[in-house]
């Protein structure tokens, strides 16, 4: 079958043929892919940025992590999924032997691994995973919308630590999938939410057509004018998602005494911060990685709540034999999701 595999500490990644996996061990299922997101994460491990050198250790290895499909086959114990099933799935899996994990809290297992990062991923025909790790997809939800649960579920998660709640003016750095997400999941919870890109012109107007009401375009104005344009006053809570340092930065400066900033972008450079007006000025900084379960069954929700709304997310389709082209498309700004299909899936989708 055809894979994306990244093989290689530079840039880049192969499209090569490999077997097909093995029948899945116990505790697994195999998931015949419909659809694989392709994330910033991807496209971090495809450039080779720093941050991603812990791959190495588990290179070759089939990229993607944000997919849907149908259960194929399942392993020896596996009782709540059975073949037919169309599921998602949550892509982190913990060690289980961790006090995080016996606490019940895997998003923070030090030692957990990523589909797609750590061990074969979507990129593919097939892809093996722990069965505990899939969810069943709501009736009438499309398998390609339902490719875009992992990240509506890490915006959900951002969204959570940030506390957002209803009238909180809420300023979100970044239009990208992630802050699109992000923005749309606080408007649904009541904030007024202020969307902010930088030379965004597409991703905006992608923005303000699923219904984000406010959206600025930095290009024109300062980032302290947009949000008091929009809030008449400071933020009550900011969420960066552009991977930039300076963001965050900036965020701070337009939040308010006691607000809350959430960085969920993954960074390549470090921040230089005042500490003693950030002590003084009583903000809080949080992180904001991954996911929860909890927010993993809350996308789900919204998808099929919203699965008109939040398709148009889905900017491209692209044959999985075309990855190249698609990664250079997803890179470029100039789309918001590229999904890749894998062959047998092509015939049954329309083009966009």
């Amino acid at each position: 079958m055809l894979a994306l595999r990244k093989a290689t500490a530079a840039f880049g990644a192969d499209l090569v043929h490999v077997d097909a996996p093995a029948a899945p061990g116990t505790g697994r299922v195999t998931v015949a892919v419909a659809a694989a997101g392709i994330c910033g994460s991807d496209i971090h491990a495809f450039e080779w940025t720093p941050g991603y050198g812990f791959m190495t250790a588990f290179m070759p290895v089939t990229l993607g992590h944000e997919f849907s499909g149908t259960v194929r086959a399942v392993g020896d114990g596996v009782t709540a999924l059975a073949v037919g099933d169309r599921v998602t799935c949550w892509p982190t899996v913990p060690c289980g032997a961790c006090a995080a994990c016996a606490a019940a809290r895997p998003q923070d297992c030090q030692g957990r691994r990523i589909v797609g990062l750590h061990a074969d991923g979507a990129f593919a025909e097939q892809v093996v995973v722990p069965a505990d790790n899939c969810r069943r997809l709501p009736d009438g939800l499309p398998l390609t919308v339902a490719a875009l649960a992992e990240p509506l579920a890490v915006a959900v998660n951002a969204v959570d630590v940030a506390e957002v709640g209803p009238g909180d003016r809420v300023a979100v750095l970044g239009p990208g999938p992630i802050g699109l997400c992000i923005a749309f999941v606080a408007q649904q919870r009541g904030a007024d939410v202020l969307l902010a890109g930088l030379d965004d012109a597409a991703r905006l107007d992608l923005a303000r057509r699923i219904g984000i009401r406010h959206t600025v375009d930095l290009a024109g104005i300062g980032l302290d004018d947009a949000v008091r344009r929009a809030f008449d006053g400071e933020a009550d809570r900011v969420v960066e998602a552009t991977g930039s340092a300076r963001s965050v930065s900036d965020g701070l400066a337009v939040l308010r005494s006691g607000g809350v900033m959430v960085v969920a972008g993954i960074h390549s450079g470090s921040l230089d911060l005042d500490l003693t007006g950030f002590v003084r000025s009583k903000k809080q900084l949080r992180a904001a990685h991954d996911t929860t379960a909890r927010a993993f069954d809350a996308a789900l929700a919204l998808l099929a709540a919203h699965a008109g709304t939040l398709a148009a997310l889905i900017t491209h389709r692209r044959p999985l034999a075309e990855a190249g082209a698609a990664f250079e498309l997803a890179r470029s700004r100039q789309a918001m999701k590229v999904l890749l299909l894998p062959e047998a899936a092509v015939g049954r989708e329309t083009e966009r």
